[in-house]
């Protein structure tokens, strides 16, 4: 007979053993990109993964993942464009292993766009998942001929648009000017002229705006009301107002809608890589995009994702997007060091001017 005392070690070396081959995938993600059908789906798959969920946005990303030094979290989901400056300066997350992820499915575009923005030292830092646009939102009855950033400065339309005096209007109106604002991050005295450029036509723009939007709900009242015919806006907004009124379409601009894409990213000190890894795959399954899509109202990083939304999605989606437009998109760039600051003088330039 066992002394009592190797019974005990036994088992308690039995249950080490036991609670060392549960794992638990921590995501710090966005409100919304974990919906609890599609984490419970996940752990009934992977019965031996918890899922722990933090929602988050880009801001609070990095502040965590810098207070702990990539430690905390498996799995992040940054923005495409608020990567590659906070590797370069606090060093928070590492390299993917795409041999680890079926990239086959992901839509080649916004796989490219990713990658190429977040390669640092031939290593690639995130994977596409969820992507949206800003662009233009016009009441097709009333101002059918609407097709670029401009022309909500446009004279036949004068106190009938709206915009919102944050930096997606001076680069979109930069584009409209013919200039290239991301290619000028490199040069910031040539990105301060064509700042000053483009306050001087917001400014100019004054008489045409029925007013300066602040939020969706905001914009959707004047639209809804017929106060104006056309806005700046996130196409969210705009597939939102389809529901209610089928001549209310997102227009991408003639030079391309401003793309953000959220990612798939490694925080540095992550545990659970190979969880991270079953989890990318998982949530990007055509199935169960399909749920997430729901979730987020956002479209998938994958192939053929405008027929993977829920139907009220999917008929303001093919209303706005073709695959042109797709082709098409201007994915924002990677912020360097002093941009933020000069755009936001530039805004106040412009709204102390207009009263914005």
């Amino acid at each position: 007979m066992k002394p009592i005392y190797s019974t005990v070690i036994a088992c308690l070396a039995l249950g080490a053993v036991g609670t060392a081959s549960a794992e638990t995938l921590r995501l710090l993600t966005w409100g919304s990109y974990a919906p609890d059908n599609l984490v419970k789906m996940f752990e009934e798959k992977y019965p031996d993964i918890d899922v722990e969920v933090t929602f988050s946005n880009n801001e609070e990303m990095i502040a965590k993942l810098r207070a702990t030094g990539g430690a905390g979290f498996d799995l992040a989901q940054p923005s495409h464009d608020r990567i590659y400056a906070a590797q370069l300066e606090y060093d928070i997350y590492k390299p993917l292993d795409l041999s680890k992820i079926d990239t086959s499915n992901m839509e080649a575009k916004l796989l490219d766009g990713v990658k190429e923005n977040t390669t640092i030292d031939g290593e690639v830092y995130a994977v596409p998942h969820q992507w949206g646009t800003s662009g233009l939102m016009a009441d097709k009855s009333k101002a059918p001929e609407l097709a670029g950033w401009g022309d909500l400065c446009d004279a036949k339309y004068k106190g009938k648009t709206s915009m919102r005096l944050k930096r997606t209007i001076l680069l979109g109106t930069a584009f409209a000017m013919g200039e290239d604002p991301f290619a000028a991050y490199s040069d910031l005295d040539k990105y301060q002229g064509i700042l000053d450029k483009v306050a001087d036509k917001l400014i100019a723009c004054k008489d045409n705006i029925k007013a300066y939007w602040k939020g969706g709900d905001d914009l959707s009242a004047m639209m809804l009301s017929g106060e104006i015919v056309a806005s700046e806006t996130w196409d969210s907004t705009a597939y939102k107002l389809f529901a209610e009124n089928e001549n209310i379409v997102f227009v991408p601009p003639s030079t391309g809608a401003l793309a953000w894409i959220d990612t798939f990213a490694f925080p540095r000190k992550g545990k659970a890589d190979d969880a991270a890894y079953k989890w990318i795959n998982f949530v990007l399954q055509p199935e169960n995009v399909k749920l997430m899509s729901a979730s987020t109202g956002a479209m998938a990083a994958v192939k053929g994702a405008k027929d993977l939304l829920p139907d009220d999605k999917k008929a303001a989606v093919n209303a706005a997007f073709s695959d042109e437009d797709v082709q098409n998109l201007k994915f924002f760039a990677n912020i360097p060091p002093g941009v933020e600051d000069m755009e936001g003088k530039t805004l106040e330039k412009i709204k102390a001017a207009t009263g914005g």
